[in-house]
């Protein structure tokens, strides 16, 4: 998530579990903590893939988090002994842990268990949900004017969680419904990946690998009465092998479950991750490698290519989907069109 937000719930884990002996100490050292574990940032790995694949390495580690949890309760209690060790401890455990188990809810990905095992997404909840992160922030501000009354924190905490569970809810309603719409194509069993729209839980994108092109479609948890409108992308699953000759492409391969696209420009080999974003705004570009005049590729140290410009017309179409005024949302160009017409 993003930064606000895992301040905001570091700082009401801090005021729920200290806010009474400590005031608005808790509340600072929740939200300081709470911003730790993102400042992997920092570090650069030597190549854009090897950075973007980084991220949500070490620092949100359970292996790594849990100790370190430990010895700076030991630390912080020496700081403020009028809390106790266990209390420092609930603290200090809570705050960090909560940072990666609520960054595995995302789809960017997190290594929950590095070194060990691939990133966990459960691609439940967008970066940034005003509606998650809202009452998190409102019950902080009233912490810094009633230091001493937990009472707010604890219960955005409450509710907070409760829209998780929504979302986890409304995701598992939207798969459902797109499954029986691919049991007719033969493909209830493709590799798709269902997620939220971006800042909102009510629309949903889904994504299904199917060979030699990929499907997408825009839908929500309370329109599965409704016909499910899906737009094709090709997919270019031999230069797809090819990257996965690369040791950058395997990497990239690995992080994303295969989600990727793969094009050549210029003579240069270049993927995205499909996941973030969505078709012609996708965050994450690379470039791998060099074709050579027999087709093979030399690889080069992987460049992040500019990320594009966000288009007006595109925020308006996507409003208009979410607010009910347009019932088809066309990925491929960006428009919003009514109930019965298709996307061309």
């Amino acid at each position: 998530m993003d930064s606000v937000t895992q301040a905001a719930l570091g700082a009401c884990i801090g005021g729920a579990v200290a806010g009474r002996a400590l005031g608005r100490t808790a509340l600072v050292t929740g939200a300081v903590l709470g911003t730790l574990p993102d400042l992997d940032v920092v570090i650069d790995y030597g190549t854009a893939i090897a950075n973007f694949t980084q991220h949500r390495g070490f620092s949100h580690s359970l292996f790594i988090l849990v100790p370190f949890a430990v010895g700076l309760a030991l630390v912080l209690h020496r700081w403020k002994p009028q809390l106790s060790l266990g209390r420092w401890l609930a603290f200090t455990l809570l705050v960090l842990v909560t940072h990666p188990l609520l960054d595995t809810l995302t789809t960017y990905g997190t290594q929950l268990f590095w070194p060990i095992g691939p990133p966990l997404a459960t691609n439940s909840i967008f970066i940034i949900d005003p509606l998650y992160t809202l009452p998190l922030l409102v019950a902080v501000m009233v912490g810094l004017v009633r230091p001493s009354a937990p009472g707010p924190q604890q219960a955005a905490l409450a509710l907070s969680s409760l829209y998780l569970v929504w979302a986890l809810s409304a995701q598992t309603m939207v798969d459902r419904h797109v499954e029986q719409r691919l049991a007719l194509e033969g493909l209830e069993d493709a590799p798709r990946m269902v997620q939220p729209m971006p800042f909102t839980t009510l629309l949903w994108r889904v994504t299904v690998l199917a060979g030699d092109e990929r499907l997408e479609m825009v839908t929500g948890p309370l329109e599965t009465d409704r016909p499910l409108t899906i737009e094709r992308f090709p997919r270019n699953t031999a230069l797809i092998r090819q990257l996965a000759d690369l040791p950058e492409g395997q990497r990239l391969l690995w992080f994303t479950g295969g989600f990727v696209d793969v094009t050549l420009r210029e003579g240069r080999l270049q993927a995205t991750d499909i996941r973030l974003g969505v078709p012609g705004a996708h965050p994450f570009t690379f470039d791998l490698a060099r074709q050579n005049a027999d087709g093979s590729l030399t690889p080069s140290a992987s460049q992040q290519l500019p990320r594009p410009a966000m288009r007006e017309d595109a925020l308006r179409a996507f409003w208009s989907r979410l607010s009910g005024e347009a019932e088809v949302l066309c990925l491929a160009t960006f428009r919003a069109l009514p109930g019965g017409e298709h996307c061309s």
